[in-house]
């Protein structure tokens, strides 16, 4: 329980259909965090938001102290990618990680039988081959099947997701306001969970690393030297803002090379790619296999699954998309599916 809207309903439904539930916050907030009452998913004020929702449902309700492993497994991992100019998706990792690994044990170390989240996914057996499927989200806006991609066989077996059959989020409050959750109309979280400066992430990084804000060359493709900039964690790749340099036609980071201390620039073409390798590719849904398949694959969260053949040659994954994606960031995730089902994915190099 997040102290969310849609965990409190995945208790309240599991509650009502006769399971014996209990709720489970994560205390993940460092004492580094300006005011750990309002930094997102799991903060101080959201761990009394769960509190109030378990009393409310009459169930009991502890939390767990994740810090360590959070900070270890997410945060770390956070700031030392941006250091090697790359830009990391810390929800992929917590999930990867904390959810259903730290997580997932501790509660059946409590003895329970599955671990419930409030996540837009489905699971499913495959009939045919017996492996668990994991699956896009019946109401695909809120679809979170790309964020688990990094499941495995096991942790499938011990989950379970009650708001995958949901046809869109309104549904889910309209329950909550049914069951009289106190959370019904809470926002959803919109930011990263452990950053609370009001400088975003780039000042968490900046108190984190300084070494990642030193002043450094800004250059086109083709090696001219344009001017300065001020810190590689400053930029991801296809960012147009805030380059502070003209020439004539709309500018884009192509490439972060932090060893150099150098950010490339160049035009919205130079931003197309039509391969995307990815090494250490997971399978998901499906026994590995050298054989090439055609799949629907995306390089980050909200874009649309385009149309690529995927070839996984000793555990390294070459996505080719039949037209050119743009704004490849390595540090994202490459995610592939065949229907609905999750194929698998990987870290973009």
């Amino acid at each position: 329980m997040s102290g969310g809207v849609d965990s409190a309903v995945v208790a309240y439904l599991l509650k009502k259909r006769g399971y014996d539930v209990v709720g489970i916050t994560m205390q993940i907030w460092q004492e580094s965090q300006r005011d750990p009452r309002h930094a997102g998913c799991c903060s101080l004020g959201a761990v009394e938001d769960a509190r109030r929702s378990a009393r409310m449902l009459d169930i009991p309700h502890y939390v767990i102290n994740f810090k360590d492993q959070f900070k270890q497994t997410v945060i770390d991992e956070f700031v030392r990618e941006y250091a090697a100019g790359r830009t990391p998706n810390p929800c992929v990792t917590c999930n990867k990680k904390v959810k259903f690994e730290a997580m997932l044990q501790k509660s059946q170390e409590l003895g329970c039988e599955a671990l419930a989240t409030g996540h837009y996914a489905r699971l499913r057996r495959d009939p045919k081959t017996g492996l668990m499927r994991l699956m896009r989200a019946r109401g695909i806006a809120k679809d979170q099947s790309y964020v688990l991609y990094g499941f495995t066989q096991a942790q499938m077996e011990g989950c379970y997701f009650p708001l995958g059959e949901m046809p869109d989020k309104a549904e889910t409050r309209r329950l909550a306001r049914e069951a009289g959750l106190p959370v019904a109309d809470k926002p959803d979280s919109q930011e990263i969970c452990f950053v609370s400066e009001a400088g975003g992430y780039r000042e968490f990084l900046r108190k984190s690393r300084p070494d990642m804000f030193e002043e450094g060359e800004l250059i086109t493709v083709g090696g001219e030297r344009l001017g300065t900039h001020q810190g590689v964690a400053d930029f991801t790749v296809g960012q147009r803002r805030g380059l502070g340099v003209a020439k004539g036609k709309p500018l884009y980071v192509i490439e972060i090379q932090p060893d150099q201390n150098r950010v490339v620039v160049g035009t919205d073409e130079d931003l197309k790619l039509t391969h995307v390798r990815v090494p250490a590719w997971h399978w998901t849904s499906v026994a590995p296999t050298n054989e090439p398949l055609r799949v629907q694959a995306k390089i980050r969260y909200n874009m649309a699954p385009q149309p690529a053949t995927l070839r996984v040659e000793d555990g390294t994954a070459t996505l080719t998309f039949d037209q050119p994606v743009r704004a490849v960031t390595p540090g994202q995730i490459a995610v592939a599916y065949r229907g609905e089902t999750v194929i698998g994915g990987g870290n973009i190099e």
